[in-house]
């Protein structure tokens, strides 16, 4: 079923490669299936695409934790408070905090 959905996703991503949320859906279907380097590739994609997409920085930053790459998980977490600030997401910004003072 995970593969069904994730094949889904893919084709839907490259006929309508500007829809961040089909990219997010791509993004955690990957992370999901432990295919954590195209999560985050799509995760990427998504923040360059549209840099207000909140979910993609906290679950990008997870992403690169799991990878073990806890600086660019950091890096990433920064960029998401800012973004969450200028948004003024403050519940994902929130999320986002906790998650990088628990990385210290």
């Amino acid at each position: 079923m995970a593969s069904t959905r994730l094949e889904t996703l893919k084709g839907l991503v490259a006929q309508q490669p500007g829809d961040s949320f089909l990219r997010y859906g791509l993004a955690m279907e990957y992370r999901n299936a432990g295919e954590l380097e195209a999560a985050m590739s799509e995760f990427r994609a998504l923040i360059a695409a549209n840099p207000d997409y909140s979910a993609a920085y906290f679950h990008g930053g997870q992403t690169l934790e799991r990878l073990g790459k806890l600086d660019e998980a950091r890096v990433l977490y920064r960029e998401g408070i800012e973004a969450t600030t200028r948004k003024r997401d403050w519940h994902t910004r929130d999320e986002i905090q906790a998650a990088l003072d628990v990385l210290g």
